[in-house]
């Protein structure tokens, strides 16, 4: 496989968030020193650079980036560089407050921070397309120039406005996804329900963002303004991709994804970006946080099939947390490994250089207030080295036999209110069926429910709560035609446009599951119901009859004997549905019967508790997350990667190790 880093680089991409605005240009002689030594190849520059290029409209000076660029190129260093429209300058509010986002409340969002615009708002797109149009035609051709960076975590901290203008653009996209057929109105009064409490439409100008309201808001009404707010935050990328397209045609384009429901549709995004590129924090206090990671790095990778860039994680603590631990000595080589054996092929932190003022003078940098003679710079640097000898993995591919499915728009709608159970998260839900694989070590796609599952010996669903007849229809045929499902409750009950599918629960599934729900029995919060088996579930239980699934484990008490784990041959496969959320055995041993049952095998057969085992085509990676010592079996003929040496059939692996198994 091509790739993207090798084309452009022609190495590992290493290195960071550099900001050198934020110093005087003494330092940066010593930037390049540095960055040499650590083996940095490529950097992120000008991310939030705005103010320091433009100082009122129209007014750039470049001459500080200029000086940058040249020096990055001297010195053999590549630069993703931004379109620096992430944080507008203060004068653009104070002449244009009408650009300022605000809350469903009201509330005006004012500068101070960063991302103090409404992105609907034409006043700022002006202002933008007018920097990117400078930046590109001045940088397009020079040689440091690796890639483009747009805008920067667009919707981590404003993924909605609410204004007037905002307003009048939802009224735009809503005449665009419902008008074509038939009256647009009466289109959107069907697809909204608004005969409910006397909300019918008769002109779209009624129609207002969803704001604060007297109480529960229209459902659809909430979901299909979370997608259009996604889709007004892409508009801006895209409106900046196509002025770099037209400026620089081979440069590479991409911008930096942040995790969560509450942000942007990455499935919507993703085919627009050249190269997937995401931000990566995990907490050196949650036990979990390495399963967690995992998961995202498997969706990263999933979304174009292909290598993806990490393109921001910290060298040590960040400043965000009520507690910011530090990443322990191993830790920040092993979790960048992590990365990197799931696809990644460039790793980057932010950022260079600590900041001595601001909001993230406490984040740390790669190279620390203390200096480069310290913990974090040395450890950094031992891994850009051994980065650089891992350039035959660039673009190599990890093939997976498990597919897990997940789903923006169930993911927001299950945000919303007057539910069965107001805790059910999707980010929790996927969490909870991934950690069973991630412990099997089995290797796991992450895909959007429109995916091609036909290559994928099992599908996990862990909730599908919103679904469309057609998608629905092609996970029928997916099992029908051999596959193995394992799906979770409270999946296939609405449309895309929150109305529920009649005829009883779980919709368009009861004929593949073999079984009917008649009603939801979420528990009382933290509460459990036993199962016959001897384990307990949580979180939700439903009334269910089967209508020709095998019962695989019922519950007691109140729903004494009813269906709480059943399996149903349909066609040449099999679907195992769960109703309710088994406790950590119980789920184990489902999954494990599943994966059997599927004819999945874990990566490394052997492979102790604690040591994940993911494989790039010829390469294996073996990290131990735990923090004591271990023995890894070892495929037959393999060699370290990083020495060339053979090994042997079993390798000790230190605390937080890593090894890199070339399989010849």
């Amino acid at each position: 496989m091509e790739s993207v880093v090798r084309h452009r680089l022609g190495r590992f991409g290493f290195g960071a968030d550099y900001n050198p605005e934020q110093w005087p240009e003494s330092v940066w002689d010593e930037d390049m020193a540095l960055m040499k030594a650590a083996g940095v190849s490529m950097v992120s520059v000008g991310i939030f650079g705005w103010a320091a290029t433009e100082s009122a409209p129209g007014e750039f000076d470049f001459s500080w980036l200029d000086k940058v660029m040249d020096l990055l190129s001297a010195n053999g260093i590549g630069a993703c560089l931004a379109t620096m429209t992430a944080s507008p300058p203060p004068w653009l509010a104070h002449r244009h407050p009408e650009t300022l986002p605000r809350r469903a409340d009201g509330t005006v969002l004012w500068p101070g921070a960063r991302q103090h615009y409404c992105p609907s708002s034409p006043v700022y797109r002006e202002h933008a397309a007018r920097l990117v149009e400078a930046i590109a035609a001045r940088y397009a051709g020079h040689p440091a120039l690796a890639m483009w960076h747009i805008g920067n975590e667009y919707g981590c901290h404003v993924p909605e406005c609410f204004c007037d203008v905002s307003a009048a653009a939802f009224r735009d996209w809503l005449g665009e996804r419902y008008g074509g057929a038939g009256d647009t109105v009466d289109a959107l009064n069907e697809a909204w329900s608004t005969t409910f409490w006397s909300q019918r439409y008769t002109d779209l100008a009624e129609v207002w963002p969803p704001r604060a309201a007297p109480t529960f808001l229209n459902p659809a009404q909430v979901l299909d303004y979370k997608r259009f707010s996604s889709r007004a935050l892409l508009e801006c990328y895209l409106m900046e991709k196509e002025i770099l397209r037209r400026h620089t045609p081979d440069v590479p384009v991409t911008t930096n994804f942040v995790g969560a429901w509450h942000r942007v549709d990455v499935t919507d995004w993703a085919p627009h970006l050249d190269i997937v590129s995401y931000d990566s924090y995990p907490d050196p206090h949650d036990r979990d946080t390495v399963v967690q990671a995992a998961f995202t790095y498997d969706q990263m990778r999933a979304l174009h099939g292909k290598p993806w860039l990490l393109l921001e994680q910290a060298p040590s603590a960040v400043n965000w947390r009520e507690r910011n631990a530090p990443k322990a000595p191993g830790e920040m080589r092993l979790w960048s490994y992590q990365a990197v054996a799931r696809g990644a092929d460039a790793v980057l932190y932010f950022q260079w250089r600590q900041s001595r003022g601001g909001a993230e003078r406490y984040h740390s940098a790669i190279v620390p207030h203390a200096g480069p003679e310290s913990r974090v710079f040395l450890e950094t640097s031992e891994l850009g080295g051994e980065l650089a000898r891992l350039a035959p993995v660039l673009g190599s591919r990890t093939d997976a036999d498990v597919a897990l499915v997940t789903d923006w728009s169930s993911g927001w709608a299950l945000q919303g209110k007057a539910l069965p159970a107001s805790d059910l998260e999707l980010e929790e839900v996927n969490l909870a069926h991934y950690r069973p694989l991630w412990n099997a070590g089995v290797a796991v796609d992450v895909v959007a429910p429109t995916a091609d599952l036909s290559g994928y010996k099992l599908v996990v669903v862990p909730n599908l709560y919103a679904v469309e007849t057609e998608v629905a229809a092609r996970l029928t045929e997916y099992v029908r035609g051999g596959g193995h499902l394992l799906m979770s409750f409270f999946s296939g009950i609405v449309d895309g446009s929150e109305r529920v599918h009649l005829g009883g629960y779980p919709g368009p599934f009861r004929e593949l599951l073999g079984l009917t729900v008649d009603e939801f029995w979420p528990l009382r919060a933290c509460g459990t119901i036993a199962l016959g088996s001897g384990g307990t579930g949580t979180l939700w239980s439903e009334w269910i009859t089967a209508q020709g699934a095998e019962v695989l484990d019922t519950f007691t008490g109140k729903l004494d004997g009813k269906p709480a784990i059943t399996r149903n041959e349909f066609g040449d496969g099999v679907a195992t549905y769960l109703a309710t959320r088994p406790d950590t055995a119980t789920l184990a041993s489902v999954v494990a019967r599943v994966l059997g049952d599927a004819g999945v095998s874990p990566v490394l057969p052997g492979a102790p508790a604690g040591v994940e085992a993911v494989r790039r085509d010829q390469w294996l990676f073996l990290l131990n997350h735990n923090e004591t010592e271990v023995t890894v079996p070892v495929p037959a003929g393999a060699t370290n990667t990083l020495t060339g040496e053979p090994l042997a059939e079993s390798e000790r692996l230190a605390g937080r190790g890593v090894l890199v198994a070339h399989l010849g």
